[in-house]
């Protein structure tokens, strides 16, 4: 099935290349980044893919079953800005002329000096679908890492003046995954990139797992009544789960008075983690979401996006920094 999709994926991509970006990149003089653009044409027809679904499944869903109504439309048109500015690759494309390929060069200098990489996928020998088995092995590997990188993101000082920018959001919808402060997605890329060459992760699944969890992040902070059952939401993070996460009730904010000051649920697609290194919540209900000092100091976290941005490069330089934890 794998291969089957990849070779889908690899015919249309293929054909926006040669049908699209060509002719426009001779057309502006820029046929010497034909090679990147088709990289970016690849990221451009997943991010359309995903947008697609959320408009047409996930979008409907929100109307039939959600958690509350949909006070806020300015702020959900904002985390809709950020949604295109990463999922259609232009947060990607600005990150491979700068970090990701300076990043890449140099993990291949390493490798011509002996670095070798740890090739994950070959732990599991003589499998039949070794696509599907090496897929498999990286998500979970990848959503480890996801986990200890968010949990890091609540309890260094430093990194949340950076994350709270996401966890400012008091309207969730399917569009605020992505509402994140450029630095702070540039960390958390480089990150997994940096994770990506040394497991041994190619290119094209690279860009398959990206868009899964992607897709699957869009569905737990939509604004959806829905958990997956006693079993089902100790497989895979739920909305409902994921919401917890970002209750005010939680204590996101330093000083809170919650049980967990630096809150919890922080698996990215599976909660094993959190059952793991005891960090889970799983008390019901629907509190509203934000951060507490919105509500207990009228905090200003910004309205618009470069607002939001300004604001958290001042709280990182401590000149409006959130409190020590």
């Amino acid at each position: 099935m794998f291969p089957t999709l990849a070779d889908a994926f690899a015919a249309a991509q293929q054909w926006v290349f040669e049908t699209f970006v060509v002719p426009a990149a001779f057309a502006l003089g820029a046929g010497n980044l034909l090679e990147d653009g088709f990289a970016a044409t690849g990221w451009l027809l997943v991010g359309l893919i995903q947008v697609a679904v959320m408009l047409l499944v996930i979008g409907p869903l929100q109307r039939l079953w959600p958690v509350e109504p949909v006070r806020d439309r300015h702020a959900v048109a904002i985390d809709v800005l950020y949604t295109l500015i990463h999922r259609l690759g232009l947060f990607k494309l600005a990150m491979f002329f700068t970090v990701e390929d300076w990043l890449t060069h140099g993990i291949g200098w390493l490798r011509a000096h002996g670095l070798g990489t740890w090739q994950i996928d070959q732990l599991w020998p003589g499998v039949t679908d070794r696509a599907g088995v090496s897929f498999v092995i990286y998500l979970v590997v990848f959503d480890l890492l996801g986990y200890w990188v968010h949990r890091a993101q609540h309890s260094w000082h430093w990194w949340w003046q950076l994350h709270a920018v996401h966890h400012s959001q008091r309207q969730m919808t399917m569009w605020s995954d992505n509402r994140n402060h450029l630095l702070d997605s540039a960390i958390t890329d480089v990150i997994f990139v940096l994770a990506a060459i040394l497991i041994g992760v190619g290119p094209a699944q690279f860009v398959a797992l990206v868009a899964l969890t992607q897709l699957l992040e869009s569905v737990q902070h939509a604004n959806l009544r829905w958990s997956w059952g006693p079993v089902g939401s100790r497989l895979l993070v739920s909305p409902s789960f994921h919401r917890r996460h970002h209750a005010i009730a939680l204590g996101h904010a330093p000083g809170s008075t919650a049980y967990r000051p630096y809150g919890g649920n922080y698996g990215v697609l599976f909660p094993w983690w959190d059952m793991l290194f005891r960090s889970a919540d799983w008390r019901a209900g629907t509190e509203p979401t934000g951060i507490d000092d919105q509500l207990s100091r009228g905090r200003d976290y910004g309205r618009g996006f470069w607002a939001q941005q300004w604001l958290g490069l001042k709280r990182l330089a401590k000149r409006d920094a959130l409190p020590d934890r």
